[in-house]
């Protein structure tokens, strides 16, 4: 027991009693820093896979657990001023801003409901992917992926092959569009908070986008139209909800909308030049107004939609207050994984900085795209972006102009590759979960890797060589 003692200690690194408040020292830091932080996406990772009913049950329990185990070697290590600025600073600027957004979206695309009925022909099916995938980037890909999925597997739900009807609604709708806005993915919205401008991914990311997607969308065409074509030689299915009008209901949610796009735009672009300071950590004044703007208009929704609308779409808090508990934990286990980072070569992640730096010192593009996408497919999208966000430099001004194309690779490598696996995206699993309530054969979690290894890798495979080399 001593020995493990003394071992974590050497892993931790020597404490800092001199530093100012919100300066950790990472460049003095070991990689057992890391450790909770590692812990904490694993847990996310394999806890609704190996043991789902006490992450249900507990998962707000693990993510205290393992941030206790970041914040107390912290004020023990390097001091309670120190400790307590990080914590706010992470606290004021990324997390509360962060749910405050994704508490809004949720919140107003769950008053959206599209009722009604289509006949899931190909053509019908891929307009439906279309129109999901364009949504994303205006309502986030939890948001779209909630209006849609209910509409899109009424379509289909008298169809005997369905199965990659579902499988390409989480590549393209609940992944990869939402890819052009800070709004899209929560990835791009901590870039959002950290500098990069709102329509820098819209312009950056366009090219790589458009391709994925309408590769993605021929693809699924041609598959759907061969096998909507061998349906033909079987009996029809009964259809349990025959074709009827479609209609949208919920529609004050989409000025409402318009108005979560506002204050973010206008948060951007109006400096007033006020600020509000708290030990050391200033909060410009028109962030404050862009985030109590966000809770008024989800204020509106929930008293504008009428209940039915809301019951229509199943809503219930439960997603939202899980995503609040375990981003809690992340953002504070990323604390001291961040100030490593930031401490560059210097650091205790030396290596994974050599990893993605070609000889010259110039940045390996490929190399960010791959690292950030593969360990996206596996851990939450958003605190991975972060981390090779840091590495690169961590400047918005310079990734967004000199660093462009990085960037560019950490953005798209985030946000697409978080479609290989169930666990790569929050959207995913609840498409996953609604789909095979309704009794779709969905693929195990090892069979949608199946999918995505022989559709996804190869796109991928295909853009790096066009875009990122």
């Amino acid at each position: 027991m001593r020995r493990g003692a003394i071992a974590l200690f050497a892993l931790l690194a020597t404490p800092g009693a001199a530093l100012a408040a919100g300066d950790i020292g990472g460049a003095g830091m070991g990689v057992g820093w890391a450790l909770p932080f590692a812990g904490m996406l694993l847990s996310i990772a394999l806890g609704p896979v190996l043991f789902p009913h006490l992450w249900e049950l507990h998962y707000g329990k693990f993510a205290a657990f393992w941030a206790g185990l970041t914040l107390l070697p912290l004020v023990w290590l390097r001091g309670f001023d120190p400790a307590l600025g990080a914590l706010l600073h992470t606290a004021l600027l990324d997390y509360i801003p962060f749910i405050i957004l994704l508490f809004a979206l949720f919140t107003i695309a769950g008053g959206i409901l599209i009722s009604g009925n289509l006949r899931g022909t190909p053509a019908t099916n891929t307009v439906l992917l279309a129109i999901g995938t364009g949504l994303a980037s205006l309502v986030g890909t939890t948001g779209a992926s909630i209006i849609m999925i209910r509409p899109v597997l009424r379509a289909n739900d008298d169809r005997r092959f369905n199965v990659h009807v579902v499988v390409f609604f989480i590549f393209l709708v609940s992944n990869i569009g939402g890819s052009l806005t800070p709004l899209g993915d929560p990835p791009l919205f901590l870039g959002f908070l950290r500098g990069v401008s709102f329509f820098w991914t819209t312009t950056h990311l366009l090219p790589e986008t458009g391709f994925a997607v309408v590769v993605l969308l021929a693809l699924f065409y041609a598959l759907d139209s061969v096998l909507f074509r061998k349906e033909e030689g079987y009996p029809r299915l009964k259809d349990p909800t025959p074709d009827r009008a479609v209609r949208l209901w919920g529609k004050v949610n989409i000025l409402l909308l318009a108005g979560v796009i506002a204050a973010i735009l206008i948060s951007a672009s109006w400096k007033p030049g006020t600020a509000f300071t708290v030990h050391g950590v200033a909060v410009e004044g028109q962030n404050l107004l862009r985030d109590l703007a966000l809770l008024v208009l989800a204020g509106l929704s929930l008293k504008l939609t009428p209940r039915p609308v809301r019951a229509g779409n199943e809503f219930s808090w439960g997603p939202i207050r899980e995503v609040a508990k375990l981003f809690a934990g992340i953002f504070v286990c990323i604390i001291p994984v961040l100030s490593m980072l930031q401490a560059g070569k210097d650091g205790a992640f030396a290596a994974l900085v050599g990893l993605v730096t070609h000889a010259d010192g110039s940045a390996n593009t490929a190399a960010y795209f791959w690292l950030t996408g593969l360990l996206s497919s596996f851990l939450d999208n958003a605190p991975t972006y972060l981390v090779f966000f840091e590495l690169a430099g961590g400047d918005p001004q310079a990734l967004m102009t000199t660093g462009a194309l990085t960037l560019a690779a950490i953005s798209a490598g985030a946000v697409f590759m978080g479609a290989n696996t169930y666990i790569g995206n929050a959207p995913n699993f609840m498409v996953y979960a609604i789909a095979k309530d309704r009794k779709v054969a969905m693929p195990s979690f090892f069979g949608y890797m199946l999918w995505s290894g022989a559709i996804l890798i190869p796109l991928f495979i295909v853009q790096t060589f066009l875009f990122f080399i």
